[in-house]
């Protein structure tokens, strides 16, 4: 009889695990993979789309083709809960049984605490949504250049950075040099990045500043209008859209689903990506918290879990021991400043440059080129 695997989410570790499913498929093993999209974005790659670096193509996964070069059936719905007791993921159009289960939604930003958030922000996250606000926004700047236009990005870590100067190459290409744009960069931190090292915290805060962006440091956002956003201090900020790349956060069905997870939601895995109280539901990307090493939620670590992942897939449906992963405490970021630069942020080092805009386009075509002719 098979064993019925069951794949939530078309995330990096999946694309990469499916891929080597494909190469490397067991007999009589029902393979399953729900996403409630078809196309899947790399986030590697996006920031350079929003500049217009990229085109969609380039920076999106075909999961129906993945599907089906690893052999799975695809089943475009959206999970909203996993029924652990009875072993079903449970789906707007129904539901699904399984005997091991495999999650790789990655996170979105926390918006709901601020009044007016859900109504007039656009989160960066579900990825389909945003880049269809942002499509919309370049549409209405194109047809209306003279009109002024003025954008908020809330969120002073890597994301909102990077929005922040994407966003600007691509519009200021639009606008030819009128001043009609401005951009505002608000971040409760006291410094930008500040996951990062300070040399790279300050020269992106100076690299902002020259550009033209409005930083504001040290402000939280109390509330949110259809035309301004307000902060705890009083400030407002007036803006035709505001963007919100915040603190992630996971679905509420997730903890609701009796998997245990920590204080974000996030579910809480062995270094065999096995939930900790469920070990056969796996978790990988950002919608999973390695309970002996905790990382920052960055593509980075959610690409290097694909073939771990795979490995004890295999290994749990062969009844073999499973292989710990233990991800390495240091890792080096590219962060696109928008003009075919780059910020290499590597420890306590840091460096800026257009021959790290090269190594970041090198590394993030290499790994799209496997998902190509599937």
């Amino acid at each position: 009889m098979s064993q019925k695997l069951v794949l939530i989410g078309g995330g990096h570790s999946h694309a990469i695990a499916l891929k080597k499913w494909g190469l490397n498929p067991l007999p009589d093993v029902d393979l399953t993979l729900i996403s409630d999209v078809e196309q899947t974005p790399y986030s590697g790659m996006l920031p350079g789309h929003v500049a217009g670096l990229y085109n969609y193509d380039e920076t999106h996964i075909d999961l129906c083709s993945l599907a089906q070069f690893a052999g799975a059936q695809f089943i475009g719905d959206r999970a909203i809960g996993i029924d652990t007791e009875h072993n079903k993921v449970i789906c707007v159009s129904g539901q699904f049984k399984f005997d091991y289960l495999s999650v790789d939604i990655g996170s979105t930003p926390q918006t709901l605490t601020v009044p007016g958030a859900k109504e007039y922000v656009i989160p960066a996250k579900p990825v389909p949504d945003f880049l269809e606000a942002w499509y919309r926004l370049k549409q209405l700047a194109a047809s209306n250049p003279e009109q002024p236009l003025s954008i908020a990005i809330v969120g002073g870590g890597a994301g909102g950075v990077e929005l922040a100067l994407n966003m600007q190459s691509c519009l200021q290409e639009i606008f030819k040099g009128k001043h009609t744009l401005e951009i505002h960069l608000i971040h409760r931190g006291k410094q930008l990045l500040s996951g990062h090292n300070n040399w790279v915290s300050n020269k992106l805060t100076k690299i902002i500043q020259q550009r033209g962006i409005k930083l504001y440091l040290q402000e939280d956002v109390r509330e949110v209008l259809a035309d301004r956003l307000i902060c705890q201090s009083g400030l407002e900020i007036e803006a035709s859209r505001i963007f919100w790349v915040t603190q992630a956060t996971a679905p509420k069905w997730i903890k609701e689903s009796g998997l245990k997870t920590d204080d974000r939601g996030f579910i809480l895995v062995t270094d065999t990506l096995q939930s900790i109280s469920h070990p056969h539901i796996f978790a990988a990307g950002d919608i999973a918290t390695m309970v002996n090493y905790p990382r920052p939620k960055a593509g980075v670590f959610a690409v290097r879990q694909g073939q771990p992942l795979f490995n004890n897939w295999q290994n749990i449906l062969t009844q073999q021991p499973l292989q710990s992963y233990i991800p390495q405490d240091k890792y080096l970021a590219l962060i696109g400043t928008g003009d075919f630069k780059a910020i290499a942020s590597w420890d306590s080092l840091g460096w800026h440059s257009t021959l790290f805009w090269w190594l970041k386009d090198y590394i993030d075509r290499k790994f799209m080129n496997q998902f190509v002719n599937l």
